[in-house]
Order: structure tokens, then sequence, then C-alpha cells
């Protein structure tokens, strides 16, 4: 045997880029903990971590690609596998068009170095426009308000968590995501040093989360109101004369126009919709204008619902007129040195709206559609219709809307092909699958979540163990598939390009290449490279006509009838009486997480939290099961009676439901759960971005 060796990496399951510390032995890990080294997680890591190790070694982990057949599932080789992918794909689009392919691409893909640098070429291959991603149940009103404001979708301003004094956050729980579209290992160590040096944090969320306990105040808001809450809280900066646009002052238009909006939006008038008293929210203002630097962090509540891209529009808005933008402690943007906007032309023309779905006519952008219109694109007859599909690394029957009725339609397509280590809810409806490798055995560069942090920092992670011959990673499988639908030969100088070389030309021709970042700097320094905090520098990174921010863009014009509609709505269904809102688990992220025993372990996770006012009206005592109803579905779930959630709301987490026939998840059948996907709609969206609206479900409880 041996001796023990120690290996450094970036965790790559979410998005905080912790550094790692694996000591192994041979092929064996002996322990996963944080890099003290690691300049920017400075040794922290999350349960989560350990997870690598866990699909590693998975016995249910799939290895070879296997075959539907009438008697079950059986091997197949590499190249018999790909053969008949490539012939039943350019048969189906010879037939039917190029676009009766679809293409789905999971979770997994935004952490993965060869999936984000081939999966474009692998879509031109394919020539079809059906793309469908996570990307669109939780983050489309990021781009499409960065698109719009900054002239890029990737131009996403982050919260400068180490220097601001006053943290606004709303609908979001750092504590537990880590950050998300904001990068930042150990967020609440991050938040205690905001209290710490004299500040002060501030979360407003129907449900008093784990950040909301640690935070100097929280707000109760009733779900899918915060736009409501950000109209008021802009207006009183106007009122109040407090508009301070700093340096930004000769590149701002539009101001004059929401001036005049927010008019009808005071804090009297928007108090009894989001259910906070006026003076509350005349208090939030008046305490992020006095603040010496101040930041309103908007997430998954205010993303994920019917007026997403209003609330991430209005977020900006705040951020800008309170002098808090492109300034230390507000709202910064990154500079990574693998910088996705080095080709990025000012006044490029935007994808959004290029193209709509055939069936409901919801918006193109960056490249795909909504995954909320990807059922009824398979199911709905007629020209154009996806008769075909790859899902690549991603679990929708569990993780998108309606997620029974995408069941359904996939068991209606001709042929379907999944990419990925397990047979699970979404991958027993393929014909074939095939399996990549695992965290562990592929080399690692955050290429997206760099553009995200809260820091600059940059660092590569070689593969700790090399794959077997008959493995093959993702990144390896998409090229293989791409060169046999153009016919392209194994000599082809393409062929031979890897993840590695590109990332090493972007590095040398990125911001920092003159000073000599490259993949061997970074292969010289294992615990990766601080290249210090966040710095001005929208003005040079604009990508505007006209180098300005547009505060009002037309489509948010359009929008707002849709949102003023709601003043005048009765506030409950009488049929559906309550709120459904999802939650974020510590130790899960994607459904692969919860095949790990040790991440799942303990008592059951996958519980409805239920107010304690709303369970004596129900008659509902701890840990009975309950119905819920909503107009599209019906689960029995466990109950958890809780103050710390609103009244007429109910909250249970996303990406449960393992109890399906079918599926090879050993361990997570043994903690199941059940799904919150049986219960949302996907056609509740917002239809502006086209995001599905998974928060705001309304839903109605009786006993089991």
């Amino acid at each position: 045997m041996s001796e023990i060796n120690t290996h450094y990496r970036n965790c790559n399951i979410c998005e905080a880029m912790c550094g790692l510390e694996i000591s192994y032995q041979d092929q064996q890990i002996i322990s996963i903990k944080g890099d003290q080294l690691d300049p920017f997680s400075q040794g922290y890591n999350c349960p989560k971590a350990l997870a690598l190790e866990d699909f590693y070694t998975d016995n249910d982990r799939l290895k070879t690609p296997i075959k539907r057949t009438a008697s079950g599932w059986q091997a197949i080789s590499w190249d018999d596998a790909l053969t008949e992918i490539v012939d039943k794909f350019k048969s189906i689009q010879q037939q039917h068009g190029k676009n009766a392919l679809a293409v789905y691409l999971g979770n997994p893909n935004a952490h993965s170095l060869g999936n984000a640098l081939f999966l474009k070429p692998f879509m031109k291959s394919l020539g079809t426009l059906n793309r469908f991603s996570s990307a669109s149940a939780d983050q489309l009103p990021h781009h499409v308000a960065a698109n719009f404001m900054f002239g890029a979708g990737m131009l996403i301003p982050v919260s400068d968590i180490d220097r601001t004094n006053f943290m606004l956050i709303i609908g979001a729980n750092p504590v537990v995501s880590n950050g998300s579209m904001m990068t930042a290992p150990n967020v609440i160590g991050r938040l205690k040093a905001i209290q710490k040096r004299g500040g002060k944090v501030v979360v407003v969320d129907p449900r008093k989360t784990r950040t909301a306990k640690i935070a100097d105040q929280h707000v109760f808001i009733r779900p899918e109101k915060d736009a409501f809450l950000l109209l008021a809280l802009i207006h009183c900066v106007f009122v109040h004369n407090k508009v301070n646009l700093r340096h930004l002052s000769d590149k701002v238009e539009g101001l004059d126009d929401v001036e005049n909006l927010v008019k009808d939006y005071s804090p009297n008038v928007v108090s009894p919709l989001v259910g906070i008293a006026a003076e509350e929210i005349e208090s939030l203002s008046a305490q992020m204008l006095a603040a010496d630097s101040a930041v309103c962090y908007s997430r998954m509540g205010a993303s994920t619902q019917s007026f997403g891209g209003i609330c991430l529009w209005l977020t900006n808005v705040l951020n800008i007129i309170t002098g808090n933008f492109d300034r230390a402690g507000g709202a910064m943007f990154p500079q990574p040195a693998f910088d996705l906007l080095r080709n990025h032309h000012a006044g490029h023309k935007t994808s959004f709206g290029q193209h709509q779905s055939r069936v409901r006519k919801l918006p193109f952008f960056n490249g795909e559609f909504p995954v909320a219109a990807l059922a009824e694109e398979i199911q709905t007859p007629g020209e154009g219709q996806i008769r075909s599909l790859i899902t690549v690394a991603g679990n929708p029957v569990l993780s998108a809307p309606s997620g029974h009725q995408l069941a359904a339609a996939f068991n209606e397509l001709d042929f379907m092909v999944s990419i990925d280590i397990y047979l699970n809810e979404t991958t027993k409806y393929a014909d074939i699958i095939l399996p990549g490798t695992t965290g562990v055995e592929n080399s690692h560069f955050d290429i997206f979540f760099n553009s995200f942090s809260v820091r600059n920092t940059v660092k590569y992670s070689a593969p700790l163990f090399e794959k077997h011959s008959d493995q093959r990673s993702d990144w390896q499988i998409l090229k293989e598939i791409s060169a046999r639908m153009l016919n392209i030969g194994a000599d082809d100088p393409m062929q031979q390009v890897t993840p590695e070389m590109i990332l090493d030309m972007e590095l040398k021709q990125g911001p920092y290449g003159k000073q000599g970042m490259s993949l061997k700097k970074l292969i010289d320094n294992p615990h990766g490279i601080d290249i210090g905090p966040l710095m001005p520098c929208l003005l040079e990174r604009i990508k505007t006509t006209n180098g300005k921010i547009d505060l009002f863009p037309q489509v948010y014009r359009d929008d707002l009838p849709r949102l003023q509609a709601v003043m005048t709505q009765t506030t409950r269904d009488n049929q559906y009486p309550f709120d459904l809102i999802s939650r974020r688990l510590v130790k899960s992220h994607n459904t692969w997480t919860q095949n790990s025993e040790r991440l799942i372990k303990g008592k059951n996770p996958c519980t409805l939290e239920v107010n304690s006012l709303d369970a004596k009206a129900l008659g509902i005592e701890q840990g009975q099961v309950v119905t819920v109803t909503s107009a599209v579905g019906e689960i029995n779930i466990e109950v958890v009676i809780t103050d710390d959630i609103q009244p007429g709301v109910v909250t249970m987490p996303q990406g449960w439901g393992h109890n399906q026939q079918g599926t090879n998840m050993s361990v997570a059948q043994t903690q199941p759960g059940v799904s919150i996907n049986d219960l949302t709609d996907a056609k509740r969206v917002d239809m502006l971005t086209g995001n599905a609206a998974f928060n705001g479900t309304p839903v109605a409880i009786k006993l089991a």
C-alpha cells in the first residue's frame, strides 16, 4: 500500500467554490476537509463536500452505457450506444425537422469545466433551437435584468458582502445556500462580520430562515409581493430627495421615468398588499439610506415567482439610486480571470425574444426556451413538435414545475437519451443512458461562479483519480456525439482540443494575462490565487450601445400592467387558501446529493411547515400526515408546526420524491420524500422572462 497523499481542489457541488483538502491512499479517499490555505474559503466547507467521495464510490452509480430492452436494462458498448443514438437523432430530424430534437441541461453542467466549454459546439452540431435548462427554473430574471440594463446577460451585480454596512436580503437564505448568484463560502461568517463592524443585516421573507435567525431584523412578507415592497422603498428615496448616483450621475437614463412610476406606490398604499406596516417600510428605507454603504440582495423568493423579472430589475434600481452601485460595500461586478464577456461587444444584439416557444409563445433567451414549456412542446402535436430528447446531468421530473406532466411527456417521446451517473426519476424514461465520470475524476475550474464571486480569485483543480479506460467524461461524450452528427473523423484537429487547452488560452487572453496568468500558474498554485476585492469597473465593462445604464427598459414598462392588476385582485383563493413556497436544505443541492447516506441520514427532511394558528384552525397536530392539493396535483406529507412560517403560507423542500418505480438510487429511496413539483404548475411563470413561478403556488390542506 502506498503512502497517504494530499490533493487540493474546489468543491463543485454548489456555487460557493469552497477549497478542499483531500487525503487519499491509492484509490481510496481518507478524509475531505476545508483547505485552510485557500484564499477565498479559508478553511470553510459545508457537509455537501462529502458527497464527492460518495458519488465516486456509489454502488448505484452507472459506469457503462445501458440500453432499455423488453427484458430490462442491458449493458451496451460505447460504440454501439453512440451509433444508435446518432442514427436515431438523424432519422428523427430528417423526418420531422431539426427542432424535433431537444436538449435539457441540469444543474451540474454549470459546475463542470468540460461541459461549460463544449455544450455550445454540441448544440451547434445538433442544429436545434430546442434547448432547455435549470437556469429557467430560478435565475432568468437576473440575466434578463442585466441584459436590458447593462447590455449583457452575464453582467450581473453581486453584493459586496465583505465591506457593506447594511445588507437587505429579500427572499434569500444565503446561510444555507452559500450565496446563490452571489458566490460566497461561509456566508454566516461574512454576515456576522457585518454585525461586528457595526453594520446591520435585515431579512425580508415569508419564512424565518436560518439567515433570518442570525440577522438583526426579520420582516414577514406575503409571497409574490416583493415587487411592491421594492417600489415603495424606491418611492421613499425619491420622496426624501435622497437620490445619489455618485460617479454614475451622467451614466444613467430613465431616472425621471422611475420617479414618475413610484409616485403611486407609497408605503401606505403598498402596506396592505405586502403585509408590512407602512412605518416599517419607511424604516427599512431610512436604514438603507443612513448606512455608509448598503446593498439589497434579492434571490430565490424574488426570482422564482410570477413577477421575478420586475423584482430583479427593481433591486438593481434601488441599489443604483441609493448610491450603492459599482461601489465598495454595495452591488459590484467581479473581474474574473476567465472573462465570459471578453468577446461580448457593446451594443451586441440581444437574443431575448428572438424566438418564441411554439405552444405558449414564451421568450427565447441566452440560447434556450423556458423549461416550463418543455412538456407542452412534447405533448402538443403539429409542426415543430419535440419527438426526441437528450438530458445531460438533470432530473427535471423532480426539479422542474409540473414534474408529473414531464414524466408523462417523456414517456411519449420517440427516442430519449440521458447522460447521467444514475438511473433516476428522469433517466428511467431514456432508451439509452450514457454515464459520465464524477467530480474527483474530472478537472475543474469555476467558469461561471467566478463571474458571481464576492471576491476576485482564481483556481484550477486537476483530477484526483484517473478514470478507467472504458469511462468517459461528460465533455468527451458530447464531443463524440457532435463529431458523429457532423461526420467528423477522429483525426480532425478540433477533436484533439481539451478543456485545458481552451482554459489556458482564455486565461492568457483575459484581464490578467499580461501579469502572467496561465494554466501553468494555476497548477503551480494549487490552493488558488487571490486577485483582490471587487473594484469599481462598470464603466469599463458595461455593454449597452451608448455606455449608459438603462434604468427603465421598455420590457419592464410593458410588464407593469400585469403587476398593477394584482392590486385589485382578491388576496386569497377560497379553493386554495394557502401559498406554498419552497425551502433550501443545507445538505441537499440536487437529486444526486440525496443518494449520499451521510447527507440524508437523520429525521425526515421533507416536511411541510405550517404556522401554529393555521394548524389549530385545520385541526392538525405535529407529525400528522396531511394531503396538500393544488390545481394540478396532490401529495401526502408530514407536518411540522412552527411559527417560523407566516400564517397563510406553507413550505416544503425542492427536489425530493424518490418513491417512484423503475429507478435505482437505493439510498435516496430510504428517505424518499415527496415532490413539490407534483403541485407546482408549469403554466405559472413570470410571463416577462419565462422563469418558473415555484413560489406562491395556491394550495389547500386537509388531514390525510
